[in-house]
C-alpha cells in the first residue's frame, strides 16, 4: 500500500473535487493563477497545471488540506 495520499488520484479528479467544493471564484482567491480566474475551465486549467510544477503543487496541497 502506498503512503502517498494522492496515490490513485488523477490531477483531473483533484481539480474537479476542488471546483465542486470551492467553486472557481473561491479557488481563484486561494490559488492566484489566471486559469482559475480568467474564463476558467477544467481542460484549460489541466493544460496549465500539467506544465507548471509550482501551481500543481499548490493544487495538490490544497486538495490534501481540504480532504483531511
Amino acid at each position: 500500500m502506498s503512503n502517498d495520499p494522492l496515490h490513485g488520484k488523477t490531477l483531473e479528479m483533484i481539480l474537479v473535487n476542488l471546483v465542486e467544493f470551492y467553486g472557481w471564484e473561491k479557488l481563484g482567491t486561494l490559488i492566484r493563477i489566471n486559469c482559475f480566474t480568467d474564463n476558467p475551465s477544467i481542460s484549460s486549467s489541466l493544460k496549465f497545471l500539467r506544465k507548471t510544477d509550482w501551481a500543481r503543487k499548490k493544487v495538490e496541497d490544497l486538495y490534501l488540506k481540504t480532504n483531511n
